[in-house]
């Protein structure tokens, strides 16, 4: 009987020598006359381990990690196919592994568990019940579980998906769209890459089921150009998601309709914000619209558009499939469900973890990433993306809540997590900050555009020491004038990393030079 082995095949594990260990797996097995199946699942999103080799026993899925081709011959003697623990990259059962079992994986349940592009698979594991079930509802029906699910925009702006909803809802129209923003470009942000390479059917079935709650036949992913992997993926998906009837002209023999396609991003980080990415969905450059009208009214073409990020879609088919409560009953506070938060920088485990709202940044940075790959004592960490704030160590206790963070000046934005140890200059960080929106910004409107060219060369004079004090005062107004008076978050956000930066770690920007 041949036994089942699995072999990531998401961009990190193949950056790390997934295809290789498959073949030298194969090779291996068949030059020993053993009887064994690669299946190429998605990643579990423990990064630090993969390639993490899984093969499936009577006792359930049991896990060696990282593995290199190198390890293949040795593994194998050990027992790899009876899932023996007697090789030292032997990890136990999967699900045991503390950095897994320790999580709420409600969006995330099936990443690493299927084979991707498997509709079986998927629909063994609980996919398409949420579509089944959206298809017996009205319209209104589904978009006031997603209300009362609590659910909100996981992009970074947390506004109630369900109000969004209603909106577009609302509008009468000729045509409405659904619009994923898959333009995954914040610091230290995978979250939305796993989906879309690991479990791409749960992002077309919340796609669909968007469709159905407000009115839309048409949706388009917007996915970030490097992701090249994800975009093949996808293709793939959606073909075999239409040969199945669960795309096209007649949903499931419904009658109902709702087609999809991918679309490339334009490499911009603007186009990630909404308006910006609207544009450049209809072939303009990516610029920043005024608002109103919102894209709720006035949207793709003109017409009533949805736009989400992906892990907002992704977690309908949970909320419609097990109803509202089962997911607002995570969570705290106006944060319900669980939150996507990825580990990386100077970080010894990064990876995927999916909590409730309401745990803390020093149980993610300590129990699940390890505190730091370069084992000196932490810093500083900027959670939600380059835009949002540094926070120092008296802060680390706080509950991840959207509430909690704005209140500090901080956010979670799209729940990426970057580790810095006592080795990084915060001047520095602060400057960059400042050099990303020079180079990022779209131009349109002066306080961005101006500020930030102004921000750079002001902390270049601070750093230098020229007129150290002067030069401070001067941040700070700028800082402001960027906030009040910029058109949108690219700008109006930019100044949250150094304004933390000042206030936490001033230090950097005093330190002596010489000549002073």
């Amino acid at each position: 009987m041949s036994v089942r082995v699995f072999v990531p095949r998401d961009t990190t594990a193949l950056s790390l020598g997934a295809d290789i260990v498959a073949e030298r797996l194969r090779r291996e097995a068949d030059s020993r006359g053993l009887e064994l199946t690669v299946v190429r699942n998605g990643s579990r999103g423990l990064a630090w381990l993969e390639p993490l080799v899984e093969v499936e026993t009577p006792a359930g899925r049991v896990a060696f990690g990282p593995v290199t081709p190198g390890d293949v011959p040795a593994l194998l003697d050990a027992g790899l196919l009876e899932g023996r623990d007697t090789h030292a990259l032997a990890l136990g059962p999967t699900e045991a592994i503390p950095y897994l079992a320790h999580q709420q994986r409600l969006t995330f349940a099936r990443i690493g568990v299927i084979e991707a592009l498997s509709i079986d698979d998927y629909r063994a594991h609980g996919g398409f019940r949420g579509l089944e079930a959206a298809l017996a509802l009205e319209p209104q029906e589904i978009v006031e579980s997603v209300k009362a699910s609590g659910l909100r925009g996981r992009g970074g702006a947390a506004f109630p998906t369900g109000i969004k909803w209603q909106t577009v809802l609302d509008t009468p129209a000729d045509k409405k769209y659904v619009v994923c923003n898959a333009d995954e470009g914040d610091s230290g942000t995978f979250a939305d890459r796993l989906v879309m390479e690991c479990d791409p059917y749960m992002l077309i079935e919340g796609m669909i089921i968007t469709g159905l709650a407000v009115g839309a036949s048409q949706g388009y992913i917007y996915l970030r150009s490097e992701y090249p992997l994800a975009k093949k993926i996808l293709d793939d998906a959606i073909t075999r998601a239409e040969a199945a009837g669960y795309l096209g002209s007649d949903l499931l023999g419904s009658g109902r309709t709702f087609q999809l396609e991918v679309r490339l991003g334009a490499g911009a980080y603007i186009c990630g914000e909404e308006t910006s990415l609207l544009e450049s969905l209809e072939g303009k450059r990516g610029l920043v619209r005024f608002k109103p009208p919102l894209p709720a009214i006035e949207g793709l073409f003109g017409r009533p558009t949805v736009v989400n990020n992906v892990l907002s879609l992704a977690a309908v088919p949970f909320i419609i499939a097990e109803g509202a409560e089962a997911y607002a009953n995570h969570g705290m506070g106006r944060s319900r469900g669980t939150l996507a938060l990825q580990l990386a920088g100077n970080v010894k485990r990064g990876g995927l973890v999916e909590l409730a709202f309401g745990t803390t940044l020093r149980t993610l940075m300590e129990d699940f990433g390890g505190g730091t790959a370069s084992g000196r004592p932490l810093r500083a960490v900027q959670v939600g993306g380059p835009l949002c704030a540094y926070l120092p160590e008296g802060q680390w206790d706080l509950p991840l809540d959207y509430e909690t963070f704005a209140e500090i000046g901080a956010g979670i934005g799209h729940g990426g997590v970057v580790m810095f140890d006592d080795s990084v200059d915060m001047a520095e960080q602060a400057r960059f900050s400042m050099e990303f929106c020079k180079v990022e910004s779209c131009g349109k409107c002066t306080p961005c555009r101006i500020g930030s060219t102004r921000g750079v060369e002001v902390i270049d004079r601070i750093r230098a020491g020229e007129n150290r004090d002067a030069n401070l005062e001067l941040l700070g107004e700028l800082c402001e004038t960027m906030e009040d008076g910029s058109l949108c978050a690219m700008g109006g956000m930019t100044p949250f990393p150094v304004q933390s930066a000042l206030t936490h770690f001033l230090a950097d920007f005093q330190r002596p030079v010489d000549g002073d």
